[in-house]
């Protein structure tokens, strides 16, 4: 199970490390550490989803390189066997991608967990939250990437042909359909043929919890994609597409997260 609730991690704030993934769409005007310096759940680290991505490239939150990613949870003081909680005050979206990232460097996925809710639904029931930073003592990690996890661009035209796997979209129809504009500059309009689109949002309810596994296979039934292929998820840049494969997670506990990593940030660009 991919999630957990805010009673268990209530009861459990002593024996799981936290990590606090708020992340904005930067036309919110919104900073996520700002934000946690004032208020999170005690014993919280903060991951800074855009600094711990690729730098060196003009596409949004890619995965970084395997010694960065060992020094970046090194210095949040995880280990290898510890039990993690990762929330967000952003309707869980950046959380997934941080479950996600965790699971594609090798973390055992069942010690991977998201707050269902997140945030918002934590001080909806007045659960405790404090403004400290915690000390903390750095670790040695060791990353053990899964690059069968993550899809590129060759891998995604191949498949156009191969029918390898199915790729579904996380982005509104509207964008999928090309009925309007990508939010970011230099991009064209569109998917990519022969995926399919499920918004991401039809699967979180308007609590930020995700909505139940009967629906979540109903929805992905509404696809009319073969879901008994290959799943790998893509979106506008890499970050709901996560949500989606955590969703699925929920219906078919053997399913690895596989997201191509580029999404429409670099499929779509003229």
């Amino acid at each position: 199970m991919s999630l957990v609730d805010t009673n268990w991690l209530e009861n459990n704030l002593k024996n799981v490390k936290i990590i606090d993934c708020s992340w904005h769409m930067p036309q919110t005007n919104r900073n996520g550490f700002e934000e946690f310096k004032k208020q999170h759940i005690p014993n919280s680290v903060f991951f800074d989803l855009d600094k711990n991505s690729k730098l060196n490239t003009d596409l949004p939150h890619m995965l970084t390189d395997k010694i960065s990613w060992e020094k970046i949870v090194s210095e949040m003081g995880i280990n290898n066997e510890d039990k993690i909680v990762i929330y967000d005050n952003s309707d869980v979206i950046s959380s997934c991608r941080c479950w996600y990232n965790f699971i594609y460097f090798g973390h055992n996925p069942k010690l991977v967990r998201v707050l269902d809710g997140g945030l918002k639904k934590w001080n909806k029931e007045n659960r405790i939250t404090n403004d400290n930073l915690s000390k903390i003592l750095k670790s040695n990690y060791k990353a053990d990437e899964k690059k069968e996890l993550v899809k590129n661009k060759l891998d995604i035209d191949e498949n156009i042909t191969l029918k390898k796997f199915t790729v579904i979209d996380a982005r509104s129809k509207e964008r999928f359909e090309g009925k309007i504009a990508e939010p970011r500059k230099g991009l064209r309009s569109g998917s990519i043929k022969n995926s399919f689109c499920l918004p991401y949002t039809e699967l979180i309810n308007k609590d930020g919890t995700f909505v139940t596994k009967d629906k979540i296979l109903e929805k992905f039934k509404t696809t009319k994609s073969d879901f008994n292929n290959n799943l790998v998820f893509s979106c506008g840049s890499g970050v709901t597409a996560s949500v989606l494969a955590l969703a699925y997670s929920l219906i078919d506990n053997k399913y690895m997260p596989t997201i191509y990593d580029g999404s429409w940030s670099e499929y779509g660009k003229f």
